[in-house]
């Protein structure tokens, strides 16, 4: 019997503003058209203000897939994450902050995720108080995404993230913000659970793919990287996971294709679709 597949869209960085009325129902209708669900890693408004998220809000009106999405550095830059996350859940987004939710049998862990550097270079928590609690929130995030992880059962998990936990997808920025960009806290517990697929955004000049030491593929889901990337295409990835075993295998991965694949007729595109081959 053949295993059902999943389409899920994936996108970063909308960075809405308070004058994007209508700039996003193009993508949202694309993206309808070619997933049946949408993951947004983070930073959906632009400086966190709740007018930006109404404006968001609208833009999803019309959207008729199930959705979730974690916030970003940006949605907390003016101090009002709380109602940006209230008007956004109001709209039928799932807004996840160390929680977990199943959209059409795929598993979501969500979490923001915070900086801290990557391996042997990462901050320790030694010194100032303030380094050490720098230190403590990449910690705490990453016992959210551990906890929010623990609660699913399904066979094909998703992590959700705004910031990356692996050094491989923020390649290209400059390296003196390599700490701000991510941490691999946040890579330790998706280690010690079946991980499917894992997607964050933030670095917009990072690289589109990497892998835990587990083996989970890793992908940079920011809008402006996917414009840069793929020009000609809309700025989302879609990745298509199978579902409906329980047994908490690690699903398949699969790369994306490349630029010049042509779309088969069973399946048009409209973003980045991955398919064909196991990612490396």
């Amino acid at each position: 019997m053949a295993e059902a597949v999943v389409r899920i869209a994936a996108i970063a960085d909308l960075h809405c503003t308070r004058t994007a009325q209508g700039a996003f129902q193009p993508l949202f209708a694309s993206i309808q058209e070619s997933a049946d669900v949408l993951l947004i890693a983070g930073d959906l408004t632009d400086y966190g203000l709740p007018d930006e998220a109404r404006v968001l809000a609208k833009e999803l009106a019309s959207l008729r897939i199930p959705a979730a999405a974690v916030l970003g550095n940006h949605d907390l830059e003016s101090g009002k994450a709380g109602e940006v996350h209230q008007i956004l859940s109001d709209a039928g987004l799932a807004i996840l902050d160390g929680d977990a939710c199943e959209l059409a049998g795929v598993g979501i862990a969500g979490v923001k995720g915070f900086g801290g550097g990557f391996g042997a270079r990462a901050l320790g928590p030694l010194g100032e108080p303030i380094v050490k609690q720098f230190v403590r929130e990449a910690i705490d995030e990453a016992l959210k995404l551990e906890a929010a992880l623990a609660r699913l059962r399904t066979s094909t998990i998703i992590a959700l993230l705004h910031y990356s936990p692996v050094q491989e997808t923020v390649e290209g920025e400059p390296l003196e913000i390599y700490p701000f960009l991510g941490s691999s806290r946040l890579e330790e517990p998706l280690g010690r659970y079946p991980v499917s697929l894992v997607l964050h955004g933030h670095a917009h000049r990072g690289c589109l793919r990497g892998t835990t030491r587990s083996g989970a593929p890793v992908h940079n889901v920011s809008m402006p990287l996917l414009t840069r990337t793929f020009a000609d295409k809309p700025p989302f990835l879609v990745f298509n996971l199978p579902v409906g075993d329980q047994s908490r295998r690690r699903a398949p991965m699969q790369s994306p294709t490349a630029p010049e694949a042509a779309p088969t007729a069973a399946a048009p595109l409209r973003g980045r679709r991955v398919t064909d081959a196991v990612a490396s």
